[in-house]
């Protein structure tokens, strides 16, 4: 008991580490449920593999990104969604004939394909697109094409208008 008491300054620090290790260890945590009215997107199919699933990814995506800048190699050409007739990418509000013939250049074919960009490709794509840098997150067009990917004409035309 000697010791306690004279040791009390550190046996409370512990004790309130303790207290807080209990409180984030045994603290409710938020539930989340989606509803089935819930509109699914490409990004939340259960069981698809894409990139960024875990480091490996994350590393090999990395790496093809930087050597497709330093080597100008088309490390975008394989994209999800990339099999299949080509998708008319003029629809998309902000994209004219000469940026969607631009990410045909760079392999970009389809709704499926722009859906699918990670935040981090659409910044290495928006580099390679010269004067039309900026538009893809301007007018929202991976938003857009994720509408049109899904089907979802309804849903696109609330939020930007008529095809």
């Amino acid at each position: 008991m000697d010791v306690l008491i004279a040791n009390w300054p550190i046996a409370l620090v512990a004790a309130l580490v303790a207290l807080a290790l209990l409180y984030f260890l045994l603290r409710p945590r938020q539930r989340v449920s989606l509803t089935d009215s819930t509109p699914v997107r490409p990004h939340m199919v259960a069981g698809k593999s894409a990139e960024g699933r875990n480091l490996a990814d994350e590393a090999a995506a990395a790496a093809a990104d930087v050597a497709g800048s330093i080597l100008s190699a088309r490390v975008h050409d394989k994209l999800p969604g990339a099999s299949g007739p080509p998708d008319d990418l003029v629809q998309l509000k902000g994209i004219g004939p000469k940026l969607a013939a631009l990410l045909n250049q760079h392999g970009i074919m389809r709704f499926e394909q722009i859906a699918s960009l990670s935040p981090a490709q659409v910044d290495n794509l928006d580099d390679m697109l010269g004067a039309f840098r900026g538009r893809l997150a301007r007018d929202h067009v991976v938003d857009q094409a994720d509408y049109l990917a899904r089907g979802d004409i309804d849903g696109f035309e609330q939020r930007y208008g008529k095809l």
